[in-house]
């Protein structure tokens, strides 16, 4: 038998509190054991009523009792966390997509030292057949991204060029560009873009349409993609979690790869 993987997570916002809920019922082969907040006080009680409480403890210290660390935490945090991990040979399931095209150099400590960063398919659909095309040659992949006005306040990009969305009373185009310029501009909502340009043609050709909707309710996200092996496009309509930023389906979509890492059948790429 195999012994346990050890499992950190990193942030108990929407998606970490489900991950480590999931972990604490049972994820065959896995188990929780350390898990690293801002507020430790703030989370005390929910940690306490885990059938198994993980340890609380900083950053810095998760390397030496987890094998697998799981990023659910400010895009700022993102090298911090993985670089350790990768350094020594361990796995990094980073959620902050986008952080990565600012921190490239990550991939390259991973490939040097054994290690791996996981980006899991989160609110998109269809990753598996972007990266089978782009094993042949992708000619294009286009997103168009529709949110609900609460789902994009507060983004850099609409601070920065002062984009009243507040009292639109119709769609409005707010972005259109390179997935990079995506990922800077809007660090907390389109990490899908980043992680759908990491699976194929690259974040400098992959190209990205935000739009403010007042009148959806849902994250929505339509890819087109052109190959040499096929033409599809695909849609999804997320419902939001707690956070109007982050799609519910994310955080399953983490407890999904993690049941893969173990299970006697992977389904998928």
């Amino acid at each position: 038998m195999r012994p346990d993987l050890r499992i950190a997570v990193v942030g108990l916002g929407a998606i970490g509190t489900r991950v480590v809920e999931a972990l604490d019922r049972g994820i065959d082969g896995l188990v929780l054991t350390a898990v690293s907040v801002q507020n430790p006080e703030k989370h005390r009680s929910r940690l306490a009523g885990l059938t198994r409480p993980p340890a609380v403890l900083p950053i810095e210290a998760l390397v030496d009792v987890a094998d697998i660390v799981i990023e659910c935490a400010p895009s700022r945090l993102v090298r911090s966390i993985v670089a350790p991990f990768v350094t020594n040979g361990k796995t990094a399931v980073v959620l902050s997509a986008g952080a990565l095209l600012d921190h490239e150099d990550l991939i390259e400590l991973a490939k040097q030292n054994g290690g791996q960063i996981v980006v899991p398919t989160g609110a998109l659909i269809g990753l598996d057949a972007v990266t089978a095309a782009a094993v042949g040659k992708i000619h294009s992949v286009r997103m168009v991204t529709r949110k609900p006005v609460r789902g994009l306040a507060g983004a850099p990009y609409i601070v920065e060029n002062n984009i009243d969305i507040e009292r639109i009373t119709e769609p409005l185009k707010i972005f259109d560009g390179t997935a990079r310029e995506a990922a800077k501009g809007f660090p907390a909502n389109v990490n899908v873009a980043a992680a759908l340009s990491l699976a194929g043609i690259g974040p400098d050709r992959t190209t990205i349409e935000i739009w403010a909707d007042p009148a959806v309710t849902r994250n929505m996200h339509r890819i087109d993609v052109d190959s040499d092996s096929a033409r599809f496009s695909m849609s999804i309509e997320n419902i939001p979690s707690e956070n109007p930023k982050t799609g519910l389906i994310t955080a399953l979509s983490v407890i999904a790869c993690l049941r893969k890492l173990r299970a006697p059948l992977r389904v998928g790429t």
